[in-house]
């Protein structure tokens, strides 16, 4: 029964265009992905070292996307995927405009978005370090599907985002990126 139930609130949630956080790995197999899809993306900062990783997983609600990072300034930072897989040094503006293919707009919290490559805010402590993990459900690890990630980017940006204002949510400079690749 509580696997029921978790199901129909994870589906309500969706239907009513809302993703579904992910503080922990599913750990019913019903999550688990139809297909074995998984990608990557090595971040660097503006200085070429390496900041993090991230892992992308597909799931029957979405992609999981686990980040991890290191070394990057303390607070809040935006975090999108990014529509260009270029990430050339030092702003990664090679990267373009957020991943936006049913042009939307900006914000998890904007009553007409968000954009599929928009994830909620990451956390870096006071050590540098931070994690997220997220289920978007607007986006695809399958090769060819219009709103597939496999060969984009992913941006860590300097500040907060705000989740509403279009087309950014002021998020500022762009301080880390990686390109979404499935493992050789």
């Amino acid at each position: 029964m509580k696997r029921l139930a978790a199901l129909v609130a994870a589906l309500l949630i969706t239907a009513c265009g809302y993703s579904v956080a992910q503080t922990g790995s599913p750990s019913d197999p019903y999550f688990d992905a139809p297909t074995a899809i998984k990608a990557g993306a090595g971040l660097l900062d503006s200085k070429g070292s390496p900041v993090g990783f991230a892992s992308f997983s597909d799931t029957r609600l979405g992609v999981l996307v686990d980040l991890k990072v290191v070394g990057l300034p303390k607070g809040a930072h935006g975090v999108h995927i990014h529509a260009v897989g270029k990430c050339d040094r030092p702003d990664f503006a090679t990267a373009g405009a957020h991943f936006n293919p049913s042009n939307a707009q900006h914000g998890l919290h904007n009553l007409k978005g968000p954009h599929a490559g928009d994830l909620p805010n990451l956390v870096v402590g006071d050590d540098g370090s931070g994690s997220l993990r997220y289920v978007d459900p607007l986006i695809s690890l399958e090769s060819g599907a219009s709103n597939s990630i496999l060969g984009l980017s992913l941006v860590v940006h300097a500040n907060v985002d705000d989740e509403v204002t279009d087309p950014s949510g002021n998020s500022g400079g762009r301080i880390a990126c990686g390109l979404i690749a499935k493992p050789t």
